[in-house]
């Protein structure tokens, strides 16, 4: 039997969880199944942050095994593709230091590390001496490593957009990433 006490949030009428006016979808999902379990042990919580979070950190948990198996084809991890993506994307002559693309992954330096060690093994990158800065090191993709995360990146997309669309209009989709956008700007 379902729980029907009501939390915080489903008394003053709005059900945890659940978007007022939401289109079709799940009617009740695991988060829900949370939220709904904190209500009964701690009524005086308004969990409706627990159900944006949850729900955030299960999409990211599926779509970064989706992500990974887009790039297996490939020779490379989700991790190996956002180094050389973040390579790529830097415009020619696609070199980034190790500090810039530790900064820009928000991974530690030992995971780069390691991540750029496999990469220069396949021959997907080269690490050179930084002209400017005797200390330091620049990171370059491979015209092979380009090529490869051309194709590499459409077949993420492909699968992004594939699960974005199953979901949420055109107009949904902009408006939810505009919104994702205000909550990053608060968060991070």
């Amino acid at each position: 039997m379902e729980n029907t006490t009501p939390g915080p949030a489903a008394r003053s009428g709005t059900r945890l969880g659940h978007a007022s006016g939401a289109g079709s979808g799940p009617e009740h999902d695991a988060v829900d199944a949370i939220t709904d379990q904190w209500a009964v042990v701690r009524p005086d919580l308004e969990t409706l942050p627990m159900a944006v979070f949850g729900r955030i950190n299960r999409i990211s948990a599926a779509i970064r095994e989706e992500m990974g198996q887009a790039y297996k084809p490939y020779g490379m991890s989700l991790g190996e593709f956002d180094v050389l993506a973040t390579l790529r994307r830097s415009g020619e002559p696609y070199t980034l230091s190790p500090r810039e693309l530790t900064a820009t992954l928000m991974i530690t330096t030992g995971g780069m590390t390691g991540r750029l060690d496999k990469l220069e093994r396949a021959g997907l990158i080269t690490r050179n001496p930084d002209p400017n800065d005797r200390r330091g090191l620049r990171v370059t993709l491979t015209d092979e490593a380009r090529a490869l995360v051309d194709q590499a990146v459409g077949a993420g997309l492909g699968r992004q957009r594939g699960a974005v669309e199953a979901a949420l209009t055109p107009k949904e989709a902009e408006q939810l990433a505009g919104l994702l956008r205000k909550l990053l700007a608060t968060t991070g």
